[in-house]
């Protein structure tokens, strides 16, 4: 009889145990599920926010607005560069980079930066 008991106890802690991590499992499952759409409502604000501000970007960098800047006194200094000032670089130079070691520092920058 008391070996019984024993076993009947022992199971019965299990299934407590087992019992007790399902519900928290659930639990967990279930917090995730009110989160989402909280998040999903931020992720939908954020697209809109990167939207408005792309057509601002696109706004500010249509020619017609340039060229209204360049009038205005404050950017008059600016000017176009001359050919020579140009600097051009083929498309896999840019990539390559050369390594220089300064007091135990290694300095990375691509070819052709000063």
């Amino acid at each position: 009889m008391n070996k019984q008991i024993i076993r009947l106890s022992f199971c019965i802690i299990i299934f407590s145990v087992l019992l007790y991590k399902h519900i928290n499992k659930v639990n967990q499952l279930t917090s995730l599920k009110l989160e989402k759409p909280r998040l999903e409502k931020e992720v939908f604000f954020l697209t809109e926010d990167n939207n408005r501000l792309r057509y601002e970007i696109d706004k500010f960098e249509n020619p017609n607005n340039l060229i209204k800047l360049i009038r205005k006194k404050e950017f008059a200094h600016l000017k176009h560069p001359i050919m020579q000032d140009i600097l051009k670089v083929k498309e896999g130079i840019a990539l390559n980079k050369k390594e220089q070691k300064q007091n135990n520092y290694s300095i990375s920058m691509p070819v052709g930066a000063k």
